[in-house]
This record gives C-alpha cells, sequence and structure tokens, in this order.
C-alpha cells in the first residue's frame, strides 16, 4: 500500500521519483502529545492519523533535518510547519466587498504554488557519503600534485647542476668568451 503524504492538497506519494527529488516521509509520532500536535498543524477536519500516516519533507523547513546518519530524520521536538493552505482555511468570512476591484480579487482562485515546485527546496541538502567520497577525492588529488611538484623541484635542480657542470667544463677548456661566461655567469646566479 502506497504512503502518501497526509498534509492537505499535497499529492505526494514514497515511489521512486521523490526519493530521487530528495523528498522524505516521516511517520507521525507515537507520542500522543506530539501526535496531537502534528494533527493540529495539518489543519485537517476529522482526520486520525493511523501507524502508517506520514508527512512529507516538503511540509520541513530546512533546519528541522538530522541529516548526520546515512537516513534523514526529524529532529526532536518538531512539528511540521510549511503548508501551502487556501484561503478558506485562514481568515474568518468577512462582510461581502462593494468595490468592483475587491468583487473581482474575491472571484479569483488563489495563489498556490505547486507542491513539486516546493521539493526543489530540499535538493540543496547534503549527502554525507558523497562528500566524504569527494573529499577524499580532493586529498588524493592534493597528494598527487605535492609529489608532481616535489619530482619537478628535484628534476630542475638536476637540470641546473648539469649546466653548471657543463660550463665548469666549457671555461676550462677555454671555450667561451669572456661575454658569453660573464652572461652565463649572471643567469645562473641570478
Amino acid at each position: 500500500m502506497p504512503d502518501f503524504c497526509a498534509a492537505l492538497g499535497c499529492s505526494n506519494q514514497r515511489n521512486a521519483n521523490t526519493k530521487q527529488q530528495g523528498i522524505t516521509f516521516h511517520r507521525f509520532p507515537k507520542d500522543k502529545v506530539k501526535r496531537q500536535l502534528w494533527k493540529m498543524a495539518l489543519k485537517r477536519r476529522d482526520f486520525e492519523p493511523n501507524d502508517r500516516s506520514v508527512v512529507c519533507s516538503c511540509h520541513f523547513k530546512a533546519e528541522d533535518f538530522d541529516r548526520t546518519g546515512q537516513t534523514t530524520r526529524i529532529r526532536e521536538g518538531v512539528i511540521p510547519s510549511v503548508f501551502l493552505f487556501t484561503r478558506h482555511l485562514g481568515k474568518a468570512h468577512t462582510a461581502t466587498r462593494t468595490s468592483r476591484t475587491s468583487q473581482k480579487a474575491a472571484e479569483e482562485p488563489p495563489q498556490v504554488q505547486a507542491v513539486e515546485q516546493t521539493a526543489s527546496d530540499h535538493q540543496y541538502a547534503l549527502d554525507p557519503v558523497q562528500v566524504k567520497k569527494r573529499l577524499n577525492e580532493a586529498r588524493e588529488k592534493l597528494e598527487e600534485l605535492r609529489r608532481d611538484l616535489r619530482n619537478a623541484k628535484d628534476r630542475e635542480r638536476r637540470h641546473k647542476k648539469t649546466v653548471k657542470s657543463l660550463l665548469e667544463d666549457l671555461k676550462h677548456k677555454h671555450m667561451l668568451s669572456e661575454e658569453l661566461q660573464q652572461r652565463l655567469d649572471d643567469i645562473l646566479l641570478g
């Protein structure tokens, strides 16, 4: 039997699609007081949650989650608080408006954002396994680059030593002019 979110107007269902979007589902607390608080937050008339009733992660704030383990959990004492209620659940009915603009505004249906759009709000959450994997990859790359730098410096030192040795040989054999010898000394010492 599929799990649907118990929030009014939410059609999120526990399936592969919602899992891919990063939407998680959380059962009502077993504690009667906490369960009653969740029930009141949903504002559903004549709704009585059962043991399988769930609320999706779209109805919680980002700071309500504990994502330190392998599973996403709701922090202790958190109550769902993000809902897209329509106007009929909000204010009590007021007297009929008389201006044309007020009447036109009253006739227009309320603007309710689709729940699927809010699902992307939860895509910013970090997956600890992926973060650890990327951190290890970055460390390995850093170590590889340090090794390459050390090798490059060693090669440079060896090449300089070889060039210096060749120049000394050319000097002893008097194959360099004074001017060329002075330039090479400036380059090597500078």
